[in-house]
């Protein structure tokens, strides 16, 4: 997921998900929910990285 950030006028917005399906099944995910769980955390910890200096 590293190069699906959305970003726009005020910087990183997020994670783009709509690849995320098919990354997990090239990947061979069994948890799909767990993965999610995981990702959206570790993408709030970016985003607050990100924008703390904002």
């Amino acid at each position: 997921m590293a190069t699906q950030w959305r970003t726009g006028v005020g910087g990183v917005t997020g994670l783009d998900y709509n690849v995320l399906p098919w990354l997990m099944k090239v990947s061979g995910v069994e948890d799909e929910a767990a993965v999610l769980d995981d990702i959206r955390i570790m993408e709030r910890a970016a985003l607050d990285m990100i924008h703390k200096g904002a």
